[in-house]
């Protein structure tokens, strides 16, 4: 009996000292061997792996492509316009024999370590690119070529790490909330400047159409007085003409028309009383005489005048 006791509990021993000895290493991982804190295998492969049992343990890290959100902070650009920048990485363990010696991370915390380490390189990559170019070229589309030179400074200073930087960049570039409330207000005033520059070469392009509408309106009101004089020099000419022609023809018909005009130019609205003596010769057709001499020269017809209108005018003088 003692010795089916005996026999169970070797098997019994036997069957944990070989599952203590195996392991088995997930594709998403890597594995270290370690004897009494020293590093006895590497294993980079998925698969079942063997170790000593009792002396021998593993150390797992992860082997895929993790992420690092790093904490915002404040860089000062060239242009002393402090900026609050929040970034993020993407990085990998790339040498995990290198990685344990320089983080000391067993494994369990491997990730959060190597984070922390990393979180310090990136945001002094951070802050020296940014704070060598302007805050516009930060907020411009030049981030682009800014985030690849925080890559590269962050491989270079991670070299030491194990570890690979695979990508890094800045999710947010903003001011400060203290300082948004004064740039809102430098922007605002800059467009209202802007504006009125607009407004003042508005106006000096409207004075200058229309000093150049008024200097061609003078011109064409001036070439059109001018045109028209010649054309009402031309009308009196032939007017006077055709008086000239009609006097020849019947002088005594034109005194006639003469003195009719003579009449209704002084018995015209409040202008009917006249004081003339006896014998004139104004209202001689009114007499039944009506002789004229005809020998003088034409004159100007009297034209008649519109009965709603008041000229105030004597009557002209007659040949009569």
């Amino acid at each position: 009996m003692n010795r089916l006791v005996i026999f169970g509990v070797v098997v019994v021993a036997a069957l944990y000292a070989l599952l203590s000895s195996i392991y088995i290493v997930d594709e998403r991982q890597r594995a270290l061997v370690l004897q009494f804190g020293q590093i006895k295998d590497i294993r980079d492969e998925p698969g079942i792996g063997f170790k000593i049992p009792f002396f021998q343990n593993v150390a797992y890290y992860d082997d895929r492509i993790l992420s690092l959100d790093t904490d915002p902070l404040e860089v000062t650009p060239l242009d002393d316009r402090r900026l609050e920048v929040d970034a993020f990485a993407r990085w990998r363990i790339a040498d995990v024999r290198q990685f344990r010696e320089a983080t000391g991370s067993d494994g369990d915390f491997a990730s959060t370590v190597g984070g922390q380490r990393l979180e310090r390189i990136v945001n002094a990559a951070v802050r020296e690119v940014l704070g060598g170019v302007t805050s516009d070229a930060i907020l411009s589309a030049d981030r682009v070529a800014l985030m690849a030179a925080i890559r590269d400074e962050a491989i270079a200073e991670s070299a030491g790490l194990g570890v690979e930087v695979v990508d890094v960049r800045i999710k947010r570039a903003d001011l400060p909330e203290q300082n948004l409330e004064a740039t809102f207000e430098r922007m605002q005033a800059e467009r209202q400047r802007e504006a009125e520059d607009e407004r003042a070469r508005g106006r000096e392009a409207r004075l200058r159409v229309e000093s150049t509408a008024d200097r061609e309106a003078v011109g064409i009101l001036s070439e059109a007085q001018r045109e028209s004089e010649i054309i009402r020099g031309e009308a009196d000419a032939e007017r006077n003409r055709i008086f000239a022609e009609a006097f020849g023809q019947d002088p005594e018909f034109f005194a006639f028309y003469r003195s009719l005009n003579a009449y209704a130019l002084a018995l015209r609205g409040d202008n009917a009383t006249m004081v003339i003596t006896p014998d004139s010769e104004f209202f001689s057709y009114f007499d039944g005489v009506g002789e004229f001499t005809t020998t003088d020269a034409p004159v100007q017809p009297v034209t008649m005048p519109d009965e709603d209108a008041g000229t105030g005018e004597e009557p002209a003088a007659t040949d009569q």
